[in-house]
């Protein structure tokens, strides 16, 4: 590697950004129990005399998050209080506060909604106008048409073209990406929704959830939208019993029977699973197996008797699983870690079908994967929901619940505004129900 026409080869982290070399991850890298300023400003916090000097970190740490649109945002929060969205942002707002001389991206929007993006975006061009070299990690084509000079494709880690972004079309790019021939995920035709599976009434839990309602179908597949902090995970974490519901039920099968559920093996025990937004944080024992992650909803059924592990059961069970959902991997005794994103995500799936439940809820399923995953995503999806399962998706790419869903029910500040049925629905009607709790009378952002 070169570096302005040096050789550059960095022996960690901090030799690279010496060099003026820095990255913002996919996968979020912070740490949760430090502030929302010393996180900003981790390895160069300003001192008197030896001491931290908060009074001039909490001044700069405004300064940053002004840059990603996030002025309201107390620099003394604890990061891990967050969500993901919020966090991600977060480490945005570090990397464009340090001089730099090439700024790496690594899917940077995959869990912003489009304010944000255009607010980063503004941000971009004042570093490509300062003369900084971005490289721009993503597999979202009008991202990468809107903000790229040239364009480089990679599969299976080799480079397989580069060209100029405007000779390159979305459908050349995913054509280039997956190998072949691609068409996205198609509307279903013909499934009919059953019987109501899961209703939830008056659901509160801190402000992010404020007296919430709604049902989802055997069949159905029912889309959550809201910008981010609009409550949206915190709702599914409600439901399953990951974050404490103050009041309201939740309750399963039609008539609907009240549940009582404290916790998440209370939802497990009942048939409710969660796919959560935070894969590494939340889904996966990531030092331990594939075999070991994809069955650890199941383990009765690769039990011998007095309760032992039958590893040949278990092992046939985690291929089945992986080969269902075609994860890409060495071996089911590949630590999970090693895998990329995308095959993470599967491998989480496939720990929720081993257990079958009757209602799922995924949190952010496709965030961070590439093309070809998130197609075989989409299709099991529909598959789950045509074998009669009631899934809830919760998403902030609306094209993605646009294409999916049978209904989307829109979150604004912590409540549900707006229900739309298929063929009700556009776009703008959905981003006007997002913002509608964050506009005063007159119309204006409040």
């Amino acid at each position: 590697m070169t570096l302005g026409g040096e050789p550059h080869a960095p022996a960690s982290k901090r030799d690279a950004e010496r060099a003026g070399v820095h990255i913002v991850h996919q996968e979020l890298r912070a740490l949760d129990t430090l502030s929302v300023a010393e996180n900003l400003f981790l390895g160069r916090l300003p001192n008197r005399w030896g001491l931290v000097d908060r009074r001039a970190l909490h001044a700069n740490a405004r300064t940053a998050l002004e840059m990603v649109g996030l002025s309201e945002l107390d620099p003394a929060t604890p990061l891990g209080r967050l969500g993901v969205g919020r966090r991600q942002l977060v480490e945005i707002a570090a990397a464009l506060a340090r001089p730099c001389r090439v700024l790496i991206l690594d899917e940077p929007t995959a869990a912003l909604t489009a304010p944000e993006i255009d607010t980063l975006f503004s941000h971009l061009d004042r570093l490509r106008r300062d003369g900084v070299g971005l490289v721009y990690i993503s597999h979202r084509m009008g991202e990468i048409r809107r903000i790229a000079d040239r364009v480089t494709v990679l599969r299976d880690g080799r480079v397989v073209a580069t060209r100029p972004s405007i000779e390159l079309s979305a459908e050349d790019a995913v054509r280039l990406m997956v190998g072949g021939e691609w068409s996205d995920a198609a509307p279903r035709v013909g499934r009919a929704a059953g019987a109501v599976a899961l209703r939830v009434e008056n659901l509160c839990s801190g402000s992010r959830v404020r007296d919430v309602s709604f049902d989802v179908r055997r069949g159905e597949i029912l889309g959550l939208s809201g910008l981010v902090g609009s409550g949206r995970t915190e709702l599914l974490r409600a439901v399953f019993g990951a974050d404490r519901a103050e009041r309201g039920r939740v309750m399963l099968g039609d008539p609907p029977v009240p549940l009582r559920i404290d916790q998440p093996s209370d939802a497990v025990r009942v048939g409710i699973g969660l796919i959560p937004e935070d894969r590494k944080a939340h889904g996966l024992l990531l030092a331990r197996s594939v075999r070991v992650n994809a069955t650890l909803g199941r383990l009765t059924t690769v039990a011998r008797r007095g309760g032992w592990i039958d590893p040949t059961a278990e092992r046939r069970l985690a291929v089945d699983l992986c080969d269902r959902l075609g994860v890409r991997l060495t071996s089911v005794e590949q630590p999970v870690a090693e895998l990329s994103g995308g095959n993470q995500q599967k491998v989480v799936i496939a720990r929720w079908l081993a257990r079958d439940c009757d209602v799922l809820l995924f949190d952010e399923p496709t965030r961070g994967i590439d093309v070809a995953a998130k197609e075989t995503v989409y299709r099991l999806l529909e598959e789950l929901a045509s074998a009669g399962k009631a899934l809830v998706v919760a998403s902030s790419e609306v094209d993605e619940l646009l294409t999916l869903c049978d209904r989307i029910a829109v979150m604004s500040a912590g409540r549900l505004v707006a229900v739309f049925e298929r063929g009700d629905w556009t776009q703008e009607r959905i981003m006007a129900a997002a913002f509608s709790s964050h506009l005063s009378s007159d119309g204006a952002v409040a």
